[in-house]
C-alpha cells in the first residue's frame, strides 16, 4: 500500500511540473477548449517567416557536334545555327530575416542559376527578388525583397541545441505549398558528408523533401534553429527516409553578417598544412587517434608563423572547438572572421601549450581572363587555402563569374575547379594562362565541382 501511495504521490508531483512548465512557454499549446495540446499557437506566428522561392534559368541547348562543322554545313548547304536556350524552372524555400529590409535568406543552390527569383509569401503577395549575396562553400545565400510589413522569425543560438530537442521543420516540399512537419534532432555536428564546403549540420528526423531546401527549422519557441539544406537518400530514392541536414543558425548569422557588409564571404586562413592522427602516429605523439591533427607545413608570413606554431605540433583545439582532424580544423578557421584573435591549443615535445594567433584574409591571386569570349565575367586564380581541395587536389579555383556573363552563360560557377585545359592538365594560374590567352577556338575544361568531376566546352 505504501508503494502505491508513493507512486500516486510521484505522478501527482510530476503531473505539476509539466503543468508548470507548459504554463512557462511563450505559447499557449491548448486549444481553445483547453484540453488538445497542439502546436498551432507557435506554428501561427512562425509560418508568415516562412516564403516559396520560384526561380528560371535559361539554359542553352547543346546542338549536335557536327551542325557547327563549317565542312559538314557547307556540304548539305545547313546555314549556321543561332543558339538555343530551353527555360528551366525550379521551387524552394525561404526565411524572412530582417522584416524592415526584406531580407530573406535560403540557399545557394536554390537560386544560384537563377535568371528570375519570385518570392511569395503566405498572404498571397510575390515579389521580384534580387540577390544580395551568395556563399556556395556554406550553401547559404540572401536575397531582398521590395516588401512592407513582413514578419521575421528569431534566432535561437544554436550552439544551445541537444540532441532529443524537437524542432519543426517549415517548407514547400515538391511544390505543394507551405507544409510543416515535426520531428527532433537525431545528432549534432556532422561534417565530412562532402554535402557542402564547410559543413556543421544539425541533422534531424523531421521529414524534409525536395523543395523543403531553404527552408526553416524552428524549435518549439518558434525561434530559428536551422535552415534545411539536404537530405540522405541512398539508392533512387529522392524522398525523406529520416535523414534531414540543417545549416545551424549560428553559421548562418555567421555569413549573413558577411553577406551584408561585403558581398560575399571573406575567409580566415591561418597558413597551415595539416595531417589525421592515425594510430600509429598517436603511438608516436603519445596521444589519443582521433583527436587533432598534426601540422605538416608552416606558410611564411602567415597566422601561423607568426603565433609561433611549427611543424610537429598537433593542434588539440582552435578558440574553445576540439578537434577531430585535419577537416575540423579548415572547418572551424574557414567560419571564422577575418582580424579575430584565437587561442591554439596544441601538444609540443608531450607538454600543452596555448599559442595565441590573429587570422588573416585568405591571399587571392587572380587572373581576369577576357582573352577568350566565354570566359569574360570570370576571375581565377589559384587554389585558396581555404578551400576544401586544397592540397587535395592541382588546378585553377573560378572565384567569381558575373551573373548573365559569358562566362555564366557558358555554364562556369564560382568555386569551380579546372584540371584540364583541352585535356592538358593544369596545376596553377601559371600554367593555366597560356592555355586560355589570346585563344578564341572551343575550350574544353574538365572541372571539378562539389566533389563531382564534369566536362564543360566553351564554344
Amino acid at each position: 500500500m505504501s508503494t502505491l501511495k508513493s507512486t500516486i504521490v510521484w505522478l501527482a508531483g510530476l503531473s505539476l511540473l509539466v503543468q508548470v512548465a507548459i504554463a512557462a512557454l511563450p505559447f499557449d499549446w491548448f486549444g481553445n477548449d483547453g484540453q488538445m495540446p497542439s502546436l498551432a499557437p507557435m506554428l501561427e506566428q512562425s509560418k508568415p517567416a516562412v516564403v516559396n522561392i520560384a526561380t528560371k534559368s535559361h539554359v542553352r541547348v547543346q546542338d549536335n557536334p557536327l551542325l557547327n562543322d563549317p565542312f559538314f554545313r557547307h556540304f548539305f548547304n545547313i546555314p549556321k545555327q543561332q543558339p538555343r536556350h530551353r527555360t528551366k524552372q525550379s521551387l524552394g524555400s525561404g526565411v524572412i530575416f530582417d522584416a524592415k529590409q526584406g531580407l530573406v535568406l535560403t540557399n545557394n543552390h536554390v537560386i544560384q542559376r537563377a535568371d528570375e527569383i519570385t518570392v511569395s509569401l503566405t498572404d498571397g503577395r510575390s515579389f521580384e527578388a534580387e540577390l544580395v549575396g551568395s556563399d556556395p562553400a556554406t550553401d547559404v545565400a540572401l536575397i531582398k525583397i521590395p516588401a512592407e510589413q513582413l514578419t521575421a522569425l528569431p534566432l535561437a543560438n544554436s550552439d544551445q541545441l541537444r540532441v532529443g530537442d524537437f524542432v519543426v521543420a517549415i517548407g514547400n516540399p515538391f511544390g505543394l505549398g507551405q507544409t510543416v512537419t515535426s520531428g527532433i534532432v537525431s545528432a549534432l555536428g556532422r561534417s565530412g558528408l562532402g554535402i557542402e564546403g564547410y559543413e556543421n549540420f544539425i541533422q534531424t528526423d523531421a521529414s524534409i523533401n525536395p523543395g523543403n531546401s531553404g527552408g526553416a527549422l524552428v524549435n518549439l519557441r518558434g525561434e530559428l534553429v536551422g535552415i534545411n539544406t539536404a537530405i540522405f537518400s541512398p539508392g533512387q530514392s529522392s524522398g525523406n527516409i529520416g535523414i534531414g541536414f540543417a545549416i545551424p543558425s549560428n553559421m548562418v548569422k555567421q555569413i549573413t553578417d558577411q553577406l551584408i557588409e561585403f558581398g560575399e564571404v571573406k575567409r580566415a586562413y591561418l597558413g597551415v598544412q595539416m595531417q589525421d592522427i592515425t594510430e600509429e602516429l598517436a603511438k608516436a605523439f603519445n596521444i589519443e587517434s582521433g583527436k587533432g591533427a598534426v601540422v605538416t607545413r608552416i606558410v611564411k608570413d602567415s597566422a601561423a608563423e607568426e603565433s609561433g606554431l611549427q611543424v610537429g605540433d598537433v593542434i588539440l583545439s582552435i578558440a574553445g572547438t576540439k578537434l577531430i582532424n585535419a577537416d575540423s580544423l579548415r572547418n572551424t578557421i574557414g567560419l571564422l572572421m577575418v582580424g579575430q584573435t584565437i587561442d591554439v591549443e596544441i601538444l609540443r615535445d608531450g607538454k600543452d601549450k596555448t599559442l595565441t594567433a590573429t587570422v588573416k584574409e585568405s591571399k587571392k591571386a587572380t587572373q581576369k581572363a577576357t582573352a577568350h569570349p566565354k570566359l569574360s565575367g570570370a576571375s581565377f586564380g589559384d587554389i585558396e587555402e581555404s578551400s576544401p581541395y586544397y592540397g587535395n587536389i592541382d588546378g585553377v579555383m573560378t572565384f567569381s563569374v558575373k551573373r548573365g556573363s559569358p562566362a555564366w552563360q557558358a555554364g562556369l560557377r564560382a568555386n569551380d575547379i579546372i584540371t584540364s585545359v583541352n585535356k592538358q592538365t593544369v596545376a596553377n594560374l601559371a600554367e593555366f594562362k597560356p592555355l586560355v590567352h589570346n585563344n578564341d577556338k572551343e575550350l574544353l575544361f574538365n572541372i571539378t565541382r562539389k566533389q563531382r568531376s564534369m566536362f564543360l566546352l566553351l564554344r
